[in-house]
């Protein structure tokens, strides 16, 4: 059957609902039509750029009728940077698409339907809330860019500020680039994979207010990096470690395997709650660290330790659910599969006093069943898995031996409902889901699942 569209076609349409993307959709003889920058309650005309068997993908041109929720959106970047996809709904509209896009997964995928889905646990501060950022560095006309990538490209939209990252990781950009411009550093061609400087990243802690640069490079050494490092020390007080990373492989990965301090200290320090955690270049730690605290005390409530449990803590990162939970637990053990995060949770258990953690390190879905055979019994687990969720070996392994109760964390709706799909049918009871806007403006949300063994 023909398509009822062609490319560049424009077309009118209204907008009744939202992807995992933050791309509106509409409907159109039939055909549903992707939007990016549309949102529901929008009447708009659009221009088609792809046609498929059972959809066509459009670019928005003009609203034509706005929704009540559309806003105006505060960053004048906006339209050029791909790093937000929300900023043009209102906060309480971000935070409605966020439940209904956890609500719907869990509906569809894991085919619970009527599921209880709190409404969304929105962030009192939804600007300048991020502590890290990533910023792919370019040349342009002689100038040093740096920021976030366009959409569906890899051309450097140059930023001055960002509203979701932290003031100070803005200034450190600007000085970086500043100093990358006056010591003439070479700069990394992505085509030509020559040149030298890749990225800038910059994590800040909330709590100490400490900084750290990291220069990720494309080669051996930093020209100059002594002098780099002092001045950007000496421009920015809240600087107290400037490292360089070592990346030589072609690619979208970041960051490289090794790590030279140039100034100062390896690492930083925050808080989450009362316990304080060492970050340092490669660490892993939740980048919306008031959100991390909400998100943390929904994950202890459906844990609902007594001060008797053993809890089984996987993919545990630098161990921080695992210590947050320490303090109403027998025993935490947690377990990742990077050696050096595994290093990092035995630092942070020293640095906060906590001596009833245990950190393995290793794949979750061979140690798991290894644990077991050798007569572990715990009667909680937390899960929190990188987006991809559960390996299907570590799933098999918790429906054999379902704890008492299991708190699984996910930052994919679509991941998530198809493991809990998973464990519904092989001993496990749902019993709510907590959706918490740790990315506010953003596509992104996180959420955590309360389940029971169904003999409890």
């Amino acid at each position: 059957m023909q398509s009822p569209v062609f490319i560049h076609q424009r077309i009118s349409l209204p907008i009744h609902g939202l992807t995992h993307d933050a791309e509106g959709v509409g409907r159109y003889r039939g055909l549903t039509i992707f939007v990016p920058g549309a949102i529901p309650g929008d009447e708009v005309e659009a221009e088609i750029i792809s046609v498929k068997k059972q959809y066509a993908r459009a670019l928005l041109r003009t609203v034509t009728k706005a929704s009540p929720d559309r806003v105006a959106p505060l960053c004048p970047y906006y339209q050029d940077c791909g790093g937000c996809q929300l900023m043009h709904a209102s906060y309480a509209a971000q935070l409605k698409y966020k439940h209904e896009q956890c609500r719907s997964a869990l509906e569809r995928i894991a085919g619970l339907e009527g599921a209880l889905v709190r409404e969304t646990l929105g962030a009192r501060q939804p600007f300048h809330y991020r502590n890290k950022a990533q910023f792919p560095v370019s040349m342009l006309a002689g100038k040093v860019v740096a920021g976030c990538y366009q959409p569906r490209s890899h051309n450097i939209v140059d930023l001055d500020h960002c509203h979701i990252q932290h003031e100070d990781i803005n200034k450190a950009l600007q000085v970086a680039k500043e100093i990358a411009q006056k010591y003439q550093l070479s700069i990394y061609d992505e085509r030509s994979h020559a040149g030298l400087l890749r990225h800038i990243v910059v994590r800040h802690a909330f709590s100490t207010g400490e900084s750290m640069v990291i220069f990720v490079v494309n080669g051996e050494t930093l020209p100059q990096a002594e002098k780099v490092a002092a001045e950007l020390v000496e421009r920015l007080p809240a600087v107290v470690s400037v490292q360089i990373n070592f990346n030589r492989q072609p690619g979208n990965i970041i960051l490289g395997p090794s790590t030279k301090l140039i100034a100062g200290r390896d690492f930083i320090i925050d808080q989450i709650g009362d316990l304080k955690f060492k970050i340092s270049a490669r660490s892993f730690f939740q980048v919306n660290p008031a959100q991390t605290l909400v998100l943390y005390e929904k994950a202890r409530e459906y844990a609902a330790l007594t001060g008797g449990e053993h809890v089984l803590d996987l993919y545990c990162g630098v161990g921080t659910i695992a210590l947050f939970l320490a303090s109403q637990a027998k025993q935490v053990t947690g377990i990742e599969i990077i050696p050096d995060a595994i290093n990092d949770a035995n630092e942070n258990a020293r640095l906060n006093g906590i001596m009833n953690t245990t950190f393995l390190s290793g794949a979750a879905e061979e140690l798991v069943p290894r644990l077991i055979s050798q007569g572990l019994a715990p009667e909680v687990y937390v899960i929190d898995p990188p987006r991809s969720g559960c390996d299907p070996k570590l799933l098999a392994a918790l429906a054999a031996h379902p704890p008492q109760r299991l708190v699984y964390i996910s930052c994919n709706p679509a991941t998530l409902a198809r493991d809990v799909k998973y464990l519904t049918t092989h001993g496990f009871t749902f019993v709510e889901a907590q959706p918490v806007d740790m990315f506010p403006h953003t596509s992104h949300v996180e959420c955590v699942i309360g389940m029971q063994r169904k003999d409890t």
